[in-house]
């Protein structure tokens, strides 16, 4: 049954993702590049909805209370990455819109690639790394200015459940070169939608919002440590039984630490 669901959503993700660019391709030289965002996060809510009619995937979130108050709030959400599931629902929650850093390769993908091209995000060679962040940052802090959100996978991947990547401090950098709070987001759907898995299975996956962590004054990798001991800490609480008896030392982990 699992199987005939994943076929089913995926059917639908491509049958709807098609004219859903299409309609942004051609509305883009027409509207605003607020304008346009919503219409494409409008097709990421309903790929959540989606998930939820026909995987049986539904999110529980904690923490919006924690998320900036006011329309320029800036704010640089650091999230934990398991699985495509978590790049759907961003979008369909938070209430600003928000600029993914991703490597350009993306934009190659047929319609959805070529939708994302449209949108006011920042895109990347991974192969010059300098150049890279420079980019990062002018682009970062005019959309910050803006009331955009930038959202950061600070593991760099998709990272397997119970598992626990390098933190990389390029989001921290981001936020202490533009003044923004960084928020650190812990996310269970590997329970739902594993790495690399073509078959999910039904459940809760939960979307926890820590408190806001201030930038200014900070340094890099000292501020990474904190967000990386706050994700895995709540990692640990929400979804226990993927850490084996001798992995619980991840609680106890100086941040940073392997």
């Amino acid at each position: 049954m699992n199987l005939i669901r994943s076929v089913l959503h995926l059917l639908w993700m491509a049958v709807t993702v098609v004219p859903w660019a299409l309609a942004v391709l051609i509305a883009s030289p027409f509207v605003s590049s607020t304008r346009l965002y919503w219409m494409c996060a409008g097709w990421l809510r309903c790929a959540v909805w989606a998930g939820g009619w026909i995987l049986g995937i539904r999110n529980r979130v904690t923490g919006m209370e924690n998320l900036p108050v006011g329309e320029k709030a800036p704010a640089v959400l650091l999230v934990k990455h398991q699985s495509t599931w978590e790049t759907f629902s961003m979008p369909a929650l938070m209430p600003h819109p928000l600029a993914y850093v991703f490597k350009r390769e993306l934009l190659y993908i047929p319609f959805f690639g070529w939708a994302m091209a449209r949108l006011d995000m920042i895109h990347i060679d991974r192969s010059k790394r300098s150049e890279a962040f420079a980019k990062v940052v002018s682009q970062g802090r005019r959309l910050l200015a803006e009331g955009v959100w930038i959202i950061m996978f600070p593991e760099g991947t998709r990272i397997p459940r119970g598992e626990k990547g390098k933190y990389r401090s390029g989001g921290t950098r981001l936020a202490i070169e533009c003044g923004a709070p960084v928020i650190p987001i812990a996310v269970t759907s590997a329970k739902c939608w594993p790495r690399k898995a073509f078959v999910k299975q039904p459940g809760i996956v939960d979307i926890s919002i820590g408190p806001a962590i201030p930038s200014v004054g900070r340094k890099p990798d000292e501020l990474m440590r904190e967000v990386e001991a706050w994700i895995e800490a709540e990692m640990l609480r929400l979804d226990p039984e993927a850490y084996p008896t001798g992995q619980a030392r991840l609680s106890r982990l100086k941040p940073g630490e392997d």
